[in-house]
Formats: C-alpha cells, structure tokens, sequence
C-alpha cells in the first residue's frame, strides 16, 4: 500500500514539475514517471506475492500441525488395539456404536463414509468376538440396530482413555477462552453440507440413555 502511495506522489510531482504552462513536452519526465508507477506496480506484486507466500507457509504449517497431532491421537489406542488384532477402523466401529447406543447400520455407514462392504468385514469381528450386538429394528424389521455388549463398553472405555487424558491437557494449555474457538475451526473443517448432521451427532445432549446390549435403559 505504502508504495502504491508512493507511486501516485512521484506521479504528482512530475505532473507539476512538467513545464505545461510553457506549452512545452518533457519527454524525459513522462520517461521517469512511468518507470517509478512500473517500479511501483513491481513492488507491490511482489509484496502481495511475498503475503500470499506466506500466508501459504502458515498453511502447510498447520497441515503439518494437524498430521502430528492426529498422529499422536490416534497412535494412543493404536498400541491398545494391536493386543487385540484391531485397528482403527474397528476403533471408529466401536466409538460410535458405544456412544450412539442402538444406531443404525445405515447411520453408521453414512457418519464413517466408507462401503458397505468395508463396514460389513469390521462390523462382523466385532460381533462374532462379542464387543457389539446386532438388533433388528421395533418398527421396521429391515433395520439393524447396533448395540455395544459390557465387553464392548470396557474396550471402548478403555481406547477413549488416553484420548481424553490428551484432549483434557490439550485444552487447559490453550486456555479458558479457547475452547469455542477451537470448536468453530474443527466444526470449519467439515464440509459445509455435514456440518448439521455432524453437530446433532456431537451433541452432549442428543446422546441417548444409556442402554444395555438388548437395547433397554441399562
């Protein structure tokens, strides 16, 4: 900006440096005005280049920041699930079915977006091992509602522990007023089309009461 000023000054003072009222050209003047706008536009092209730039920087910054932290978030119960021939796949199988007691095998496909096959091949270890049971619907038969088991409770419990250990010291250290902010940029981050959807499933108070592996209150 300061050189976009300092281009309009060096073209006014070579407008009333120009000997008009003789009626005479300055060739040489008009020469040196164009190049100080020229050097001007330079300057400021690359000064926006050098902002752009940098602004680029501090994103890749933050990818990286993402990756590290996602790495060490996950890397927690990684090392849990390995006792148990698992991975993360029957990590997010079993969060979610855990904290979304008698959620449907459509829901769940949707929430974890991955094919039906794929879901099929987690869903059926964990049932055949005993961590989740599988209900037909009341009203509709069709439906298949999963259900967490005690055992499948206690694994879950036991993978979100370390977790929240992170999460909890994670917060204090960005402060008291940091947590909206850092609710606004994750929910952000969601594609805009499921940020509704995402919110009702996040939600504290939407969560249903907790049932037992038959689908009643426990």
């Amino acid at each position: 900006m300061a050189d976009i000023i300092q281009a309009k000054i060096y073209v006014n003072m070579t407008d009333l440096n120009t000997p008009l009222s003789r009626g005479r050209k300055n060739p040489g003047n008009k020469r040196a005005a164009s190049r100080a706008v020229g050097t001007a536009v330079a300057n400021s092209e690359t000064m926006n280049d050098d902002t752009e730039g940098l602004a680029e920087t501090k994103l890749h910054a933050f990818a990286e920041l993402l990756f590290f932290a996602y790495r060490d978030f996950t890397g927690d119960p990684d090392a849990i699930l390995k006792d148990f021939g698992f991975g993360r796949a029957h990590h997010r199988v079993l969060h979610f079915v855990n904290r979304h007691s008698g959620l449907r095998v459509a829901d769940l496909l949707e929430i974890l977006n991955i094919t039906k096959q794929s879901l099929s091949r987690v869903l059926k270890q964990l049932i055949d091992q005993g961590y989740i049971t599988q209900k037909a619907g009341a009203a509709d038969r069709r439906e298949r509602l999963l259900y967490p088991t005690e055992r499948g409770k206690a694994l879950a419990k036991r993978l979100a522990a370390p977790q929240l250990v992170r999460l909890r010291a994670a917060l204090a250290a960005a402060g008291p007023e940091a947590e909206t902010a850092i609710r606004r940029f994750l929910e952000a981050m969601i594609n805009a089309e499921d940020r509704p959807k995402v919110s009702t499933i996040t939600d504290p108070a939407a969560l249903p009461v907790d049932l037992n592996d038959e689908g009643k209150p426990s």
